[in-house]
């Protein structure tokens, strides 16, 4: 690399010597300034260190948050008596409330901690909460040990977006959410398959075959956060593995993009300020909209299965082509989102995709095609979710208020949860009409959201180029839309 490039050749990452990283004037760094094959080779080592592991984690979440459901057919409604009133949707939703509060708390614990340590303990904490399913007497202590996964799982996710979105321009963000992203729904559809294995591993050991799929699964996760804590990434300013120009190439980027390269400040009053932007809310209930069909598919498609007449086996073995179409889809449209640097025009392609497969799921005249409408919704909403990360960070500066609108934008994607418990009702099995019409409310609302922030963002982004507005506080910042 030319040595002009990079005029703070004495920059410093680790902790004892940080506070000598100068930030960049914004502006000033450019993608100009660098070579691009040093851009793309630093781009693919960050790449390569963080997106893969995270995404095998995020797998993990999604499988033990919503294992629920294949443990339940595997033996475990007979054994708790889940089947007796709204228990199971109480067990599901129990989880929720504690993953919704802890969220904020847990990106300011991620900040004090570092990214390793916080993650760590997060994944640690949940694996032992899984390991403890597979050992509870009745349904009570089942909805205990899921209220403690929902403690520790709470700081896992926005802790893990918050930390995707530091590292990158705002047009490079989505395809990065999105591999990971569908590293977790790719795994997570073949948990069916995993726990169809691990059931059949009963009685060995005395245990029945939904204990089984609790212990082995937790115990991977554990296993997993020991990893977690030798190779997760931290923030770019506290990397330890890229080397001090390839550092001041990322600052740089970040700094030209968007101004916030380094983190500034957050107390009570900056939460508050944050709080009281009303796109802020908007986000947030477009990714509750986003996850309510997704936690829907997640903790009932094996049952909506079931209700079609097939065995627990085809019923398991099934789950897994949706999630597959879905992570193809989703990445597609994550491309393609980047590559024309618009969010909100592909999320209503999208939307409108998950309402079409809610309607054909719940009224197809046959089995064949109501699992096709399966496809259909799992593909819109899987893909939306990434999106509506994206959208959200790209347009927001600071760090301080990245930390508090990614954990309240996921913290409504718990409530998106508690809804697709609530209204996904024993006594509307098996095709559950009111929850479909329920989760089709949700994405009408989201296309009506995506409208008014399209409105919005083309006034203010009009007014920033006749110099009548600053967006964002930033000079020539302008929204993504």
């Amino acid at each position: 690399m030319d040595p002009k490039r990079s005029s703070d050749q004495d920059l410093k990452v680790d902790d004892s010597e940080k506070s000598s990283i100068e930030k960049p004037e914004a502006g000033v760094a450019i993608d100009a300034h660098y070579d691009p094959k040093d851009v793309s080779q630093t781009l693919r080592k960050v790449d390569w260190r963080m997106l893969p592991l995270l995404g095998l984690l995020y797998a993990l979440a999604l499988i033990d948050r919503t294992n629920l459901s294949v443990a339940r057919i595997a033996g475990m409604d007979v054994s708790l008596g889940l089947k007796i009133g709204e228990r199971y949707s109480i067990a599901s939703m129990i989880y929720f409330p504690p993953y919704i509060l802890l969220e904020i708390p847990g990106n300011l614990v991620l900040q004090y901690l570092g990214a390793r340590t916080w993650l760590t303990i997060c994944v640690v904490g949940w694996g032992a909460a899984q390991i403890g399913m597979a050992f509870v007497p009745n349904w009570k202590i089942l909805s205990v040990t899921r209220v403690l996964l929902g403690i520790f799982e709470a700081g896992f996710f926005p802790a893990l977006t918050f930390i995707i979105t530091t590292w990158y321009k705002r047009e490079e963000v989505q395809k990065r959410l999105a591999a990971f992203y569908l590293i977790g729904i790719l795994l997570g559809g073949f948990s069916a398959i995993l726990a169809y294995g691990l059931q059949l591993i009963a009685p060995a050991g005395g245990l029945k075959g939904w204990q089984w799929i609790f212990l082995v699964e937790g115990l991977l996760t554990v296993v997993l956060g020991v990893a977690t804590w030798l190779f997760v990434p931290d923030f770019p300013n506290k990397n330890k593995f890229l080397t001090q120009e390839q550092t001041k190439m990322i600052l740089d980027r970040v700094e030209a993009d968007r101004g916030d390269s380094i983190p500034d400040p957050i107390n009570g009053r900056v939460i508050l300020k944050h709080l009281s932007d009303p796109l802020l809310w908007s986000f947030a209930l477009m990714f509750m909209s986003a996850t309510m069909p997704a936690y829907a598919i997640g903790f009932f498609v094996v049952i909506l299965l079931q209700g079609m007449g097939f065995s627990v086996r085809d019923s398991l073995l099934l789950t897994a082509p949706p999630y597959v179409a879905a992570a193809i889809s989703t990445f597609f449209f994550a491309w393609l989102a980047d590559k024309t640097r618009k969010r909100a025009l592909w999320l209503a392609v999208q939307t409108l995709g998950t309402i079409v497969g809610l309607m054909v799921t719940a009224y197809g005249g046959s089995n064949g095609v109501r699992y096709f409408g399966i496809f259909l919704t799992n593909m819109g909403a899987s893909g939306c979710v990434p999106g509506v990360l994206a959208y959200n960070a790209n347009n927001i500066i600071s760090h301080s208020k990245r930390s508090v609108s990614t954990a309240v934008v996921i913290a409504f994607g718990g409530i998106g949860g508690i809804f697709a418990t609530l209204v996904y009702r024993q006594v509307d099995f098996p095709k559950y009409i009111p929850g479909v019409w329920a989760t089709m409310a949700c994405q009408f609302l989201m296309l009506i959201l995506l409208a008014i922030n399209t409105v919005v963002f083309t006034r203010r982004n009009k007014l920033a180029r006749e110099g009548k507005r600053v967006n964002e506080g930033k000079p020539g910042f302008f929204y993504t839309i």
